[in-house]
């Protein structure tokens, strides 16, 4: 039985079976160009990421970019790759399976990609047959952003669609200022970086870029990602940095941009930087290949000394017990207080 499958009785308190389905954004199924550009197809064809009219992107995208990136790309997600495949699929996965120890037959938790493999439409559809009534879909963004969380509800929604007999819906809200998820960020930073064998003269905090458009559109996630730093900042008693990475294409982006930021900082004296990246969940090709390669090759090439790169939060225990207690809260009357 693979790590997909659900068992488990799962009796909610009102009756019917009780699951948790914790979703990230995806990844390729191996790290080859092939395997990329059927990644890069359905991810950059989502108009919740590219918002362009369709009929003027997709020729660009099937004529230009998914013939140029995914080489390039692949040869990134193979400078990350693991034995047991994808960080990112591999970090959620255990996830599921943390709080799968910490639940054990109360509640159902599997887990699912808005991109790639398992999709969320195979496991509400394998959930749903197996007799699971009740669903908390947990989309792992702390920060709310259209392209990433709308999106997972987007597919959600393209899912039931398909069902005759729905099962009732809950979603994890967004959680970028819970003092749940600040205090898991604090308490993983100070160990990290005690961990440390130099003090960094700064902490930088890189989120995932959006276009500024995105921003004057209404989304709250630049608002969002300075308010985590914020708390987080004043949790650790030290000064932040806040940058955003990954841009792509020619449009304006959120700044400051992360990579500028670090090229820059040895011009201003500092010798040594923390990077930390609270926006993801899970430690994926942005934060190990951007950041802890690309990123330290930029800062040291600049006449910085001393980089640390800080993993995320992962399945770590202060994790899984920090999503226990926000997932909790969300399967209140689903399932009884003893059971949570």
């Amino acid at each position: 039985m693979n790590e997909s499958q659900v068992t488990g009785s799962a009796i909610g308190a009102q009756g019917g079976r009780v699951a948790v389905l914790v979703v990230n954004l995806g990844t390729p199924d191996a790290p080859t160009p092939a395997a990329v550009k059927r990644y890069l197809r359905e991810f950059l064809s989502d108009p919740r990421v590219v918002e362009i009219p369709q009929a003027v992107w997709q020729p660009i995208l099937r004529g230009v970019v998914l013939n140029v990136r995914p080489r390039k790309s692949a040869h990134a997600y193979q400078q990350v790759w693991t034995d047991d495949g994808s960080p990112l699929a591999m970090h959620t996965r255990d996830t599921a399976r943390g709080l799968r120890v910490i639940w054990g037959d109360a509640i159902t938790v599997d887990w699912a990609m808005r991109y790639g493999a398992p999709s969320i439409a195979d496991r509400l559809t394998a959930l749903k047959e197996s007799g699971h009534e009740r669903i908390l879909i947990a989309p792992l963004y702390p920060q709310y952003c259209g392209a990433t969380t709308a999106s997972v509800m987007d597919a959600v929604g393209q899912a039931l669609e398909a069902m005759r007999w729905q099962p009732a819906i809950r979603t994890l809200p967004p959680y970028f200022d819970d003092p749940a998820y600040i205090e898991a960020l604090r308490a993983r930073t100070q160990s990290q970086l005690a961990a440390l064998p130099f003090a960094p003269d700064r902490l930088l905090v890189s989120f995932h870029g959006m276009p500024k458009r995105t921003r004057e559109l209404g989304d709250p996630y630049y608002a969002q990602c300075v308010e985590t730093a914020r708390l987080l900042g004043e949790a650790l008693g030290r000064e932040i940095i806040v940058t955003f990475q990954s841009r792509f294409g020619p449009a304006k982006w959120l700044e400051p941009a992360t990579d500028t930021v670090l090229e820059g900082l040895p011009g201003q004296g500092v010798r040594s930087v923390a990077v930390m990246t609270p926006g993801f969940s899970a430690d994926c090709l942005e934060t190990l290949e951007e950041i802890a390669l690309r990123g330290k090759e930029s800062f040291v090439a600049a006449g910085g000394e001393h980089f640390a790169f800080l993993p995320c939060l992962n399945a770590q225990a202060d994790a899984i017990a920090m999503y226990r207690q926000l997932l909790g809260r969300e399967l209140a009357g689903w399932v009884g207080p003893s059971s949570i």
